[in-house]
């Protein structure tokens, strides 16, 4: 028969374990990194990151309603305007982001946030019509318009009390971007180089023992219309002319090290 005494020493001896093993890991919680790291009114770092960019489409609702539209022939298709023509992006293909940051402290709670930079992105448009491009006689189920763009966003960047080494945090604020990779008259569907975007994200700041990690997931909404003239006339119209307006949507995972 076990003796209750020798339980109850053995379930001491057990509590005092954890509470120690407990005592020691909350202490090296409480062991905080770069302590004085918020206090500096200017910082700089570097941003790699990875992105993905989306179109916001505006379609007419018949090709004829819009008034450059001229019937052709697609693929042996004859194009009236009465048809229906939709594109749309199938699945989205990453790319990738590098920038510097320049952070701004403009309080305990707000920092003002300039990262300009590079963006490398892909989109593939598929329509519910064959594709039908002189650059490429092959069959094709999609148009790709790759993008190499000059970022610069301002943000303002709101951040939460700091918790041991962690401090969540929100971002807003605007960004201008220009597109700077090759654009011809015979691409199939043309953009502007210019572009405007509206942008907010979430974040997560890590505060390490050298460096502060931020992990951040951010959405850039175009507010202007990209979609640029039509294509020369030796190439099919009916792909841009489907369009009352383009905008240009990206979405981007970064990693700021600071």
């Amino acid at each position: 028969m076990i003796d209750n005494r020798f339980i109850v020493k053995r379930f001491f001896y057990i509590l005092i374990f954890i509470l120690v093993g407990f005592t020691s890991t909350a202490q090296r919680l409480l062991l905080k990194n770069l302590t004085t790291f918020d206090d500096k009114r200017i910082h700089f770092g570097f941003t790699l990151g990875v992105n993905s960019t989306d179109f916001g489409f505006t379609h007419y609702n018949v090709i004829g309603d819009n008034p450059e539209f001229v019937a052709e022939n697609v693929n042996g298709v004859q194009i009236s305007g009465t048809e229906k023509i939709r594109a749309d992006i199938s699945t989205l293909t990453p790319g990738f982001t590098v920038g510097i940051v320049t952070n701004l402290r403009l309080s305990e709670s707000f920092d003002l946030r300039f990262l300009p930079g590079m963006s490398f992105g892909e989109r593939k448009l598929t329509y519910n019509i064959p594709i039908q491009d002189i650059n490429d006689l092959g069959n094709k189920t999609f148009y790709s318009i790759k993008s190499t763009f000059l970022d610069f966003p301002l943000l303002l960047k709101y951040k939460s009390r700091k918790m041991n080494n962690q401090r969540p945090y929100l971002i807003a604020g605007g960004a201008y971007r220009i597109d700077i990779s090759k654009s011809g008259q015979e691409d199939l569907v043309r953009l502007k180089p210019f572009s405007a975007y509206l942008e907010a994200g979430v974040g997560w700041d890590s505060y390490l023992q050298f460096f502060r990690l931020s992990t951040e997931l951010k959405f850039s909404f175009g507010l202007n219309n990209v979609l640029d003239a039509g294509p020369k006339s030796t190439q099919a119209q009916v792909y841009s002319n489907a369009f009352s307006k383009l905008s240009s949507n990206i979405f981007t995972l970064s990693f700021h090290f600071e």
